[in-house]
Parts: structure tokens; sequence; C-alpha cells
């Protein structure tokens, strides 16, 4: 189990994309998304297995939710910044958490 105290050590916050790509070098389908959290965070980037349920479409101006204050991790040719956050399914498609109500980018998730 972890503690409370680990728990808020993860800063997850909300932010929009703003860009979607192909990202074809990657092991496992998935898009390059570019993301906006805000005057305070700025702009990061992630890639994300979420091909089979979203298309490039669907995703460019969503407002989602990322752990942000992970290390960067290198896939492929990309650095990806943050960690999208969604629940994965049983046949390993991703489906991502959505928000009832507008909130302000790079709000933080408590």
């Amino acid at each position: 189990m972890i503690t409370y105290d680990d728990f808020e050590k993860v800063e997850m916050r909300t932010g929009k994309i703003i860009e979607v790509a192909d990202f074809p070098k990657a092991r496992n389908p998935a898009y390059r998304l570019t993301i906006d959290f805000g005057p305070e965070i700025g702009i990061k980037k992630s890639s994300a297995q979420i091909t089979k349920l979203y298309s490039k479409e669907q995703l460019l101006g969503r407002i989602i939710v990322a752990v942000i204050n992970f290390p960067p991790k290198q896939i492929a040719d990309f650095i990806s910044e943050v960690l999208v956050m969604g629940v994965e399914l049983d046949n390993k498609e991703v489906t991502l958490l959505k928000l009832d109500h507008h909130v302000p980018l790079g709000a933080k998730i408590s």
C-alpha cells in the first residue's frame, strides 16, 4: 500500500490536446500528443497508446488528465514528458478519463 503522502507526490493536472500526430516509430500503435497545461506549466508532449478507441480528430481539443511530474521518457525518437491518464480495458484498449464540467487548464487533480 502507499500512503497519502505518497499519493500527494503525484502531480496530476488538466490539459488540452492541441496537436495530434501519428507515431509510426512507436513499438505499439500510438499518437504523439502536444498538450497545453496553461500559463503556469506550459506546453508538454506525450506518447499515448490510444489509437484503438480514438481518432486524431476526436482527440484534438479534448481536455485530459495527465501526470506531469514523472521524469521524461524516451520512446523511439520522441521524448514523452507527461503521462496521459486513462483506464485500461481487458482487451488492452485505453479509454481516457473524462471531466463532467469545464475546468481551467493546469487545474490540479486532488
